[in-house]
């Protein structure tokens, strides 16, 4: 338990209300970390930018540039894109600072902890677990579809009934059966990247380099292959004009575009979560998470500037709209099934990183107590968090399995919105209430680019669709229910009593 001393709270804890006990914060020095010898410390700070590059550059670069340019942006969406990178720019600089000074498993949610209190930390934490499990269902599910179009190509037809989602969402934002069983690839594909987190953090740090080198020599491929048959009159108009309805083109889907194009960017956060198999992390951990960003910032703008230069925007709404740039361009055949193998090994790597961060969340809120603790137990020999591995494997198995793309990136982006914003906050008020701390890094002109973030984050969400904000709500009220029946007694900031 921590105390009323360490915490800076005078009132003794027994004392404390039940909003003073839901907003307590767990100490910095106390989250400085239990239970580093669990884990294996491996990753060196080019491991930590080949994590996050991996969790980033996935889905939204093959499919969500062609979804959102179709449905939203048009040939804007490396506007979109850019306005996504801007925000999520100011959050990796607050993430840089507290991850350099606080290496600890849990991502924001620790960051949230150490600042704004328990409440807030689980409501970010609680999200964070429904961006990681959904992140990597996501994926899973594009690379469902890559792979079928890969096996039609070779004259091998899985039955529909396997390949495709049960359920999908109408125009009126409903879900409603489409008659398929579930998505048998998405599911494998899940399960063998499980394994691999199961097995060590080492053996998923070979894994991810090998896969970020195929995916973005795939990419430098496209592009410089691509350029020839870029035809500038795509491009024009430029922004198309809004149909009438909210984030159908025009400025609202510019900006309705970076909302949704957020979930491209979640990598660094992935980077965040593997602080303590850090070798150096408060040297490598700000290198990794700004080093992600860059690359991946350029990575999106190239591709997303090709796709929509080669092919019409309003033909790239499906989940292979790379594969459509190039089959409308005889010519590259030859560059047709290296791409798509390159792309299958690319969101392989995402799958593989998403199913990496979230057993890390898992562990540091069962730490806190916010959790069981068996999802805090590591394995003796592979130095892993495998009860929590497993659950999140299981967990997002089934969610790939019957949900399609769309309803699953919204929910994403939602997520990692929050998180960014919080942390933003949390920056802020860390510097006011605990100056003193030692930061190996520290954001530039805080006093704007915390708040800037924080308005550029929250605000973001606003454009988001109405759906998703109810979705939002219904996971949360879930989630604190869960809070209040066994996180809330729980919790080692709570007294002895408390935690029978």
């Amino acid at each position: 338990m921590y105390n009323a001393t360490e915490s800076g709270d005078p009132q003794p804890v027994a004392k404390r209300s039940l909003l003073r006990n839901i907003l307590a914060v767990r100490p910095v020095q106390a989250r400085e970390c239990a239970g580093a010898e669990r884990l294996k410390q491996a990753l060196s700070a080019w491991s930590l930018m080949s994590i996050g590059i991996g969790a980033t550059v996935g889905t939204g670069v093959f499919v969500l540039t062609g979804t959102v340019a179709a449905n939203q942006s048009g040939p804007a969406i490396t506007l979109s894109l850019l306005i996504a990178a801007f925000g999520s720019t100011l959050a990796a600089l607050c993430y840089a600072e507290f991850a350099a000074f606080l290496p600890v498993p849990g991502s924001a949610y620790s960051y949230t902890y150490a600042t704004l209190g328990e409440a807030i930390a689980w409501f970010i934490g609680w999200n964070l677990l429904l961006e990681y499990g959904i992140s990597a269902s996501a994926v899973a599910v594009s690379w469902s579809a890559y792979v079928v179009n890969l096996l039609a190509e070779a004259h091998i037809h899985l039955p529909a009934i396997l390949v495709n989602a049960p359920l999908q969402e109408n125009a009126s934002g409903h879900l409603v059966a489409t008659g398929a069983l579930f998505n048998l690839p998405a599911v494998l594909i899940i399960a063998a990247m499980s394994w691999f987190c199961y097995v060590g953090i080492r053996e998923t740090a070979t894994a991810t380099n090998l896969m970020v080198a195929v995916k973005v020599g795939v990419i430098v491929i496209f592009v410089v292959a691509g350029l020839k048959f870029i035809n500038p009159g795509n491009w024009h108009p430029y922004i198309p004009p809004n149909t009438g309805t909210f984030g159908h083109f025009g400025w609202t889907g510019v900006m309705q575009g970076a909302a949704i194009i957020f979930f491209s960017y979640v990598g660094f956060d992935t980077a965040s979560t593997t602080a303590l198999e850090a070798r150096n992390p408060q040297r490598d951990l700000p290198i990794g998470i700004i080093g992600t960003l860059v690359v991946s910032t350029v990575l999106y703008v190239a591709m997303a500037a090709s796709i929509t230069g080669m092919v019409p925007y309003f033909k790239l709404n499906n989940a292979e709209p790379v594969a459509v740039a190039l089959d409308a361009h005889p010519a590259l055949a030859w560059l047709g099934v290296l791409l798509k193998i390159g792309i299958i090994a690319g969101m392989t790597s995402v799958i593989l990183t998403s199913l990496l961060g979230q057993p890390r969340i898992l562990l540091s809120m069962a730490d806190d107590g916010l959790l069981p603790p068996a999802m805090s137990r590591c394995h003796p020999r592979f130095k892993t968090p495998h009860v929590s591995t497993v659950v999140t494997g299981v967990g997002a198995a089934l969610i790939a399995g019957v949900f399609p793309l769309d309803v699953l990136a919204d929910l994403i982006s939602i997520g990692i919105l929050l998180a960014f914003a919080v942390v933003c906050i949390g920056v802020l008020v860390m510097r006011f209430t605990r100056p003193d701390v030692r930061r190996p890094f520290r954001v530039p002109a805080a006093w704007l680019l915390c708040p800037l973030g924080t308005i550029v984050c929250a605000g973001t969400t606003y454009f988001l669709s109405n759906a998703t904000w109810i979705r939002l709500v219904l996971w949360t009220a879930l989630g604190f229910a869960i809070y209040a029946l066994y996180g809330y007694k729980h919790s080692k900031l709570r007294p002895a009593p408390e935690n029978l």
